[in-house]
């Protein structure tokens, strides 16, 4: 049994040697002065036109509520045009949308199902429709809401040269359960600690699921939307990192999205993103290599975003259910075995522990629910990271195709608690702040 030890500890140490860097990233948002995200300020931005794009399959009860949060928008509404592709809807979605305001299509394919399909048929028809096009390209989930400064602070970043900006992803439905806070804690630490941390250092951010803007010049050299593999924005951003582009980010731009609320929901979306990143990395896994070995940080950092974890977590789940075996049969090595699984997942639960304890005291001000359950979804975090175990194992058998997740979670536009509404301190902040109070308390007392 020591074979299995010895197994799992290396497995371990592969890891963490593969994802150092991002522990060693962490600190830098915190660390740092802030830098601008753009040699402007918001005001003396230039303006420009701007097309929101959101695809929606089913979506009549969510999709009034971000059309809303964008005409609520401050920057100026004459430059934002809303289209909604009602793709293979059931009810009564794009009637809602039109009545909203949204420019709207409808698309019937049962064949070509997926929002990449949606995406690329959308902008078919702008291309037709409005041939002057747009200078920028925003797109988004029927269940999100936008911070009211979103598009204005977007445009920042877009007008400092950015061709393709991501934005601060929140959840509106954090402290639903521990599903729930387990996606939304990892997306803020994404946010936050990788894409945040990348800007400051200067290399290329990527795209996470929704929020996004692209360039006119990108969208003609893609030519339209060609990513129709399971995980269309993570081919967006390889695509993308692999030319040579860099992706920016602008952390005050918030968006809010829903996430899953059930177990069965969660399975069957991450086992997408599972099978996804197998789509992917046969499609752009040389030219990843090719970039990491011409020196391209960005590169690396992709690949190490779809691969290392994927491999590690089947080893891990295949000697580990061969080593139970192996001792039920022989029916030696139980205890050696027991202890060795203990430790390795305990191992594993303090590092997302940290991880996920970091993210909630950073970004506490952010989070939308009550402090208990703050606390409580930072001990659950770990537990919802452990589940990715089996459904990439899972993956590599189990044929995968593109399902629609129910969006029930409607708030009205004003009721979220959105962050410019807020005076909200960095850690760094904070503790100075203490240390000049504590300062004062004592020169008082002199």
């Amino acid at each position: 049994m020591e074979i299995i030890k010895c197994l799992n500890y290396t497995l371990f140490f592969v890891f963490f040697i593969c994802y150092f860097y991002q522990f060693v990233m962490m600190p830098v948002p915190i660390l740092s002065r802030r830098k601008k995200q753009a040699p402007l300020l918001d005001g003396d931005a230039p303006k420009h036109t701007f097309a929101v794009l959101i695809c929606a399959r089913n979506e009549s009860a969510v999709i009034a509520d971000i059309i809303k949060s964008i005409k609520a928008q401050t920057y100026d509404p004459s430059l934002i045009t809303v289209f909604v592709m009602a793709d293979n809807c059931t009810d009564n979605t794009a009637e809602i949308a039109a009545r909203e305001g949204a420019v709207v299509y409808e698309r019937f394919n049962t064949s070509l199902v997926g929002k990449g399909y949606a995406l690329d048929a959308l902008l078919t028809h702008i291309k037709k429709d409005y041939p002057d096009g747009f200078d920028g390209y925003f797109v988004f989930d029927a269940d999100n809401i936008l911070d009211s400064k979103f598009i204005e602070k977007m445009n920042v970043t877009f007008s400092a040269g950015y061709d393709i900006v991501t934005s601060y992803r929140n959840s509106k439905n954090y402290g639903q359960n521990w599903i729930t806070s387990g996606y939304a804690l990892w997306f803020l630490r994404e946010s936050r600690y990788l894409n945040h941390a990348r800007m400051l250092l200067s290399t290329s951010c990527a795209v996470s699921g929704t929020g996004f803007l692209f360039s006119r010049r990108i969208l003609e050299k893609m030519g339209g939307w060609p990513f129709h593999t399971l995980i269309e924005d993570i081919e967006f951003t390889v695509y993308n990192v692999v030319d040579g582009e860099k992706i920016g980010i602008n952390p005050d731009a918030i968006v809010y999205d829903e996430q899953p609320m059930t177990f069965r929901q969660s399975w069957r979306q991450r086992l997408r993103w599972s099978r996804g990143y197998l789509q992917i990395y046969k499609i752009y896994g040389l030219k990843l290599i090719r970039g990491i070995f011409s020196g391209s940080f960005a590169c690396y950092d992709m690949n190490m975003a779809i691969m290392p974890a994927f491999i590690v977590a089947v080893c891990t789940l295949v000697i580990n259910i061969a080593a139970i075996v192996a001792a039920i049969v022989t029916r030696v090595g139980y205890a050696e075995i027991a202890l060795s699984c203990v430790k390795s997942l305990f191992g594993a639960y303090m590092m997302f522990f940290v991880v996920g304890a970091v993210t909630t005291i950073t970004e506490w001000e952010r989070i939308c629910t009550s402090a208990a359950k703050k606390i409580l979804y930072t001990f659950t975090f770990p537990l919802f990271m452990f589940t990715y175990i089996p459904i990439t194992f899972a993956a590599l058998f189990k044929k995968v195709t593109w399902l629609p997740i129910e969006h029930t979670v409607s708030i009205p536009s004003g009721v979220m608690p959105i962050q410019d509404s807020k005076k909200v301190l960095s850690v760094r902040t904070r503790f100075k702040n203490y240390i000049k109070r504590r300062h004062d308390v004592k020169t008082e007392r002199v």
